[in-house]
């Protein structure tokens, strides 16, 4: 199992992205939020239980209000990586980040698919790459570490090696460019995009949404508005520690002895 706690901050994102694990969008129902209180209290909780890093995902995690501020928070309790598409990343949001320099724990993990914009733009949504062009040497500026990920669907290696080519020239070097498939759930497992994860892939890492407790990130996914269960460990998840004994419970049942970690 992995020492990282994920949450899941929210399902609202102002993209559409054609992939998405949870069908995120701007007109998402059910935004299945986390408050700021509770992915404080998660990450101080999950500390003392030996785990040593936090990442927040959602939907686009800077819809949910103040995020900035508990991103510090959490940053003073554990090291956090904090994923988003780029977009909302205006002067305002930047400045209001800046304290988190003072974390060198803290990362934020920016999506890129491709170096052409048009391409880039079809998977993940209109004018995704000029915004994320212009944040990335802002955030660099500003003393923030930024990491690329890269989710491959159809691009050729040489629109792969050319996004290697640009994060290389923002000074971002390879350790923090993650690439890694499409996932066969959520929306890409409606429109039959992606591959379909085996036994060992994915590591197990306790992940906490507003609806429980999962085995992992890849797995409170989405499809046609209804949450998938199959990879569900426990609908409580306070205290923390009956959530942590849940997700070792499953872990110990799963087939093999170890994860290869092919899809991160």
């Amino acid at each position: 199992m992995g020492d990282r706690l994920w949450l899941y901050a929210t399902y609202h994102c102002n993209l559409r992205c054609s992939y998405c694990l949870t069908e995120s969008s701007p007109r998402v129902r059910d935004r299945r939020e986390l408050s700021a209180e509770a992915m404080v209290a998660a990450v101080r909780a999950a500390a003392p239980l030996g785990f040593r890093q936090a990442g927040v995902t959602g939907g686009e995690v800077f819809m949910q209000p103040g995020m900035a501020e508990v991103l510090a928070r959490m940053a003073a309790v554990l090291p956090t990586t904090a994923l988003t598409n780029g977009t909302l990343l205006d002067d305002r949001l930047l400045q209001r980040l800046g304290p988190l320099r003072e974390h060198p724990g803290f990362a934020l993990q920016i999506s890129l698919d491709s170096a052409d914009p048009v391409r880039n733009d079809a998977l993940r949504g209109p004018r995704n790459f000029a915004r994320v062009c212009a944040s990335v040497p802002k955030l660099r500026t500003g003393g923030i570490r930024v990491r690329i990920a890269t989710t491959v669907a159809d691009q050729s290696r040489d629109e792969l090696r050319r996004v290697c080519d640009l994060h290389r020239s923002w000074g971002i070097p390879d350790k923090d460019h993650i690439v890694r498939p499409v996932v066969r759930r959520g929306r890409a497992a409606t429109r039959g995009m992606g591959v379909v994860p085996q036994a060992g892939d994915i590591l197990p890492e306790l992940t906490l949404t507003a609806e429980g407790a999962f085995l992992d990130p890849f797995g409170p996914t989405v499809r046609r508005g209804v949450t998938d269960l199959d990879r569900l460990v426990s609908r409580e998840t306070e205290p923390m520690i009956g959530a942590v004994e849940a997700f070792l419970a499953a872990v110990a049942a799963r087939p093999g002895a170890d994860a290869e970690r092919n899809i991160r």
